[in-house]
């Protein structure tokens, strides 16, 4: 009797044993993968799936990052194979809609989580950068500013030159770090998307009605603005203007290595985003924008010598688009709607990395010095009144065509009308 009793609780406490296994096993988090480039190891991007993760215990996000074109090389294959990560990060333009067909429309997920006016509290120019046909494929993390230049202010004082206005002053002050041994303004032009960026800027100055007619078909890219535009470009490279050498140099690390983190060049071609270096915990950064000497600023070019300044171009940073392939769409979508709410308002007050793309995250930046305050004030003016369109080039081919051209101007294997007939040719067979 007292065996079969034994038996019983045995067997009893196996089956209460199993059931709690059982329920383990049920309740254990649902893995999200995230996958981009940006927001990048230097960021909060960890505190904020820590902190995101403690809200949901039922998901855990696996974070990947790495730099972009191997991000895209490696999301192509991946995606096309039917695999992929769950949410993964897309740069506005060409790339967001050659991706199309991985990317979930999110308008219902959006609604459900945050009701039918979901779309109000992200500014109207972003969700523009991202609507296609009603349609809504990405949600939109940091707002960048592309046009400015930056200049490290204790090369001027050493050299008492002031800061340049006009292209002329320009190739001036260049001229002049040249003749006393010093870099002149470094670009890292083996990036595609730094001279796109400077391109547009430029032709945003000699015309910029003219630029963004003719990216969508209505004007020729062989107006004389655009022709313009090709030729000043070229010149940045014939007036010596831009570095030596400056087509075998990347953005990342190359050229930001001199200016951000060794301080040896006097200035750089970059956008907003290099407000983010006044809180990067790196202490070679620190030492170059946090030291005692420390004094940068970023400013902008009439690059065609008519007394106005160029202006700014503005896109999403990075677009957080959700896996056709996911088989966990709904934690998938929970995770990239905190990033692109509570991570960005992290992101950005504590990081620095972007400015808002939502109207209910404001500017309360931490841990800015005086210098980096003062440079953030007139980002945020000048992009306030000065934006003379988007930053990016939605189709694929002119996008590549532009990039091409740009480098043989560089090179000087085409001239300027000839970029400007290679860009039309192709601008005339793309499908809009």
């Amino acid at each position: 009797m007292k065996r079969s009793l034994s038996l019983v609780l045995a067997l009893m406490l196996l089956f209460s044993l199993t059931a709690v296994s059982s329920a383990f096993a049920q309740e254990a988090p649902v893995t999200v993968t995230f996958q981009t480039w940006n927001p990048g190891e230097g960021s909060k991007i960890k505190d904020i799936i820590a902190d995101f993760e403690a809200e949901n215990p039922d998901i855990h996000v696996e974070y990947i990052c790495m730099p972009y074109s191997d991000h895209l090389a490696d999301l192509q294959v991946k995606l096309f194979s039917g695999e992929g990560p769950d949410v993964y990060g897309m740069n506005a333009g060409a790339p967001y809609a050659t991706f199309r067909d991985f990317e979930v429309e999110l308008s219902e997920l959006a609604a459900a989580a945050d009701g039918e006016n979901w779309k109000d509290v992200y500014l109207p120019f972003c969700l523009n950068l991202l609507e296609s046909d009603g349609q809504y494929y990405g949600l939109p993390l940091g707002l960048t500013y592309a046009g400015f230049l930056w200049a490290d202010m204790n090369y001027f004082t050493k050299y008492n030159l002031e800061l340049p206005a006009s292209y002329d002053e320009l190739k001036t002050v260049a001229a002049a770090f040249r003749q006393n041994g010093e870099l002149p303004l470094l670009i890292g032009a083996k990036d595609s998307w730094i001279n796109t960026d400077t391109f547009i800027n430029i032709a945003g100055d000699t015309g910029a009605e003219v630029l963004y007619s003719a990216i969508e078909g209505q004007a020729s890219w062989e107006s004389p603005e655009l022709v313009s535009a090709f030729s000043i470009w070229q010149h940045c490279f014939t007036d010596g203007v831009f570095q030596d050498g400056a087509l075998g140099v990347n953005v990342y690390n190359d050229a930001w290595d001199m200016f951000g983190t060794s301080a040896k060049a006097p200035m750089m071609v970059n956008g907003s985003w290099v407000m983010d270096s006044y809180l990067n915990s790196d202490p070679a950064m620190q030492a170059v924008f946090c030291g005692e000497s420390s004094n940068h600023r970023p400013f902008l070019i009439d690059w065609n010598n008519d007394g106005k300044l160029s202006g700014l171009a503005a896109s999403i940073d990075v677009v957080l688009c959700l896996n056709t392939n996911s088989q966990h769409k709904e934690e998938a979508f929970r995770w990239m709607n905190y990033l692109a709410s509570k991570g960005q308002d992290v992101l950005i007050n504590q990081s620095m990395s972007y400015c808002p793309t939502r109207t209910d995250i404001e500017l309360n930046v931490q841990g800015l010095n005086e210098n980096g305050m003062e440079n953030l004030d007139y980002i945020v003016k000048t992009a306030e009144t000065e934006i003379r369109g988007i930053r990016t080039i939605p189709y694929a081919d002119l996008d590549q065509q532009l990039a091409e051209c740009l480098s043989a101007l560089a090179t000087g294997e085409m001239t300027p009308e000839q970029a400007a007939q290679a860009m039309e040719a192709v601008s005339a067979a793309i499908e809009r």
